[in-house]
């Protein structure tokens, strides 16, 4: 059975990931535990930005344990898949933003919420939608550790997201193509 480990990250609301939990367990049919990762974050910044440097989050996560140990050279790569969650501004270099990245058919991911709220688009706050999303886009970017790429059905969970409201129009859940590619990696 394969195993995803939860990282809250910085300030990342802990409710919030604990709540990501049991579905991303039904979806990926695997155990999902939640490990803190003490990383300080703010090496991450870019200060003219004002964002957080994905693909640096990534490296790092590739070099660290998830106890914030660095992993020993020639140790094995663990079988599971890790997922931090942060509550920062991602981008990488060519693009304004990115909800998140992750490895295509690696081990991590890092998916962030804060575009993902409503008051960041002068609208009323709503716990229900904010999951909603980052439950999407959590089920997204371990699908691309998993190995699968966008997909062009429009309500599979693996379509690109562009803008917000991309999110809001997929579901979370895989495609039958997906669907079946992702069982042949689990």
């Amino acid at each position: 059975m394969t195993a995803i480990e939860l990282l809250p990250l910085g300030n990342a609301d802990r409710q919030l990931v604990r709540a990501l939990r049991s579905p991303l367990m039904e979806t990926f049919q695997a155990q999902v535990a939640i490990r803190e990762m003490d990383v300080d974050l703010e090496q991450f910044c870019d200060t003219e930005r004002i964002q957080y440097n994905s693909t640096d989050i990534l490296n790092h996560m590739q070099r660290v344990g998830p106890n914030g140990s660095h992993a020993q050279a020639g140790s094995p790569v663990p079988a599971s898949r890790r997922l931090a969650v942060v509550s920062e501004d991602l981008f990488v270099p060519i693009l304004t933003f990115v909800f998140g990245e992750a490895q295509l058919g690696g081990d991590v991911a890092v998916v962030s919420y804060h575009r993902l709220q409503n008051e960041r688009y002068g609208l009323a706050r709503n716990p229900d939608l904010l999951f909603d999303r980052l439950l999407k886009e959590a089920v997204h970017e371990l699908g691309h550790a998993y190995g699968l790429v966008h997909c062009s059905t429009q309500e599979c969970v693996m379509h690109t997201s562009t803008y917000v409201e991309d999110i809001d129009l997929k579901s979370s859940s895989f495609c039958t193509a997906c669907s079946d590619a992702i069982l042949n990696h689990l």
